[in-house]
């Protein structure tokens, strides 16, 4: 479980999270709000970007990882994935995973490792040649696809996924819902603009945030009536 208390997040001395309050437990909670009510802020406060400024609590697992840095927090079992992740050229996309199941787990010998790897390529309908590209020169759903490999190689436990349907086509779509819809035993938190995808999943609670605040929690009808009437029927 994640509980976050009075949080109140700050960016180059404007206040964009205003004492914010919500808990997160095991199974699929989707996050929605206007442009600009703090979304994104809220999942880089979550992950420690230091560019933020950032007081009171965020809880997890019976820990305060208030002050603790971005690698200390994906030891933990904390995973964010980007609206438009990085590119680096010359680096396969095998040991970059690698790199990074190896910097969190007991370091496995790279046979064993792709074996892992194949398997979870194999969920998401990957064939292992992607994982000889280097991170460089994707389409949108590529990325989106990569993404999504490398939170199920990592096995993180509070995974923060924004906007993780941007860019993507229909069957492309379908395709990472089936997987989100795996990881109903962890803690996921979906940012999304749309409904559309939670056709393809079951969702345990949805959240509202305006001006930097948690206005109101629901089901999927809470999202229906938002893209019917939108924000200011709240």
């Amino acid at each position: 479980m994640i509980k976050i208390n009075d949080l109140i997040v700050k960016a180059e001395g404007k206040e964009i999270i205003k004492g914010l309050n919500l808990e997160l437990k095991k199974g699929i909670n989707v996050l929605m709000g206007p442009n600009g009510s703090g979304k994104t802020t809220l999942a880089h406060a979550i992950m420690g970007n230091p560019k933020y400024s950032v007081s009171g609590s965020i809880v997890f697992n019976g820990k305060n990882i208030i002050k603790m840095k971005v690698d200390k927090r994906a030891k933990e079992g904390i995973f964010l994935s980007f609206q438009n992740p990085e590119s680096l050229e010359g680096v396969k996309i095998s040991h970059f995973l690698r790199t990074s199941y190896n910097s969190i787990n007991e370091k496995i010998p790279v046979l064993e490792f792709n074996k892992l790897l194949k398997k979870k390529m194999k969920l998401l309908g990957l064939d292992f040649s992607f994982a000889t590209r280097s991170l460089k020169d994707f389409s949108g759903g590529e990325r989106k696809k990569l993404e999504m490999l490398q939170l199920l190689v990592l096995d993180s436990e509070l995974i923060i996924l924004d906007e993780i349907d941007s860019g993507l086509d229909v069957d492309a779509l379908k395709q990472v819902c089936k997987n989100i819809a795996l990881l109903k035993n962890k803690i996921v938190l979906i940012i999304t603009h749309y409904r559309r995808m939670l056709h393809y999943f079951n969702v345990d609670k949805i959240f509202v945030i305006k001006k930097g605040k948690i206005i109101k929690e629901g089901n999927k009808n809470l999202a229906k009536q938002i893209e019917e009437q939108g924000y200011d029927s709240i």
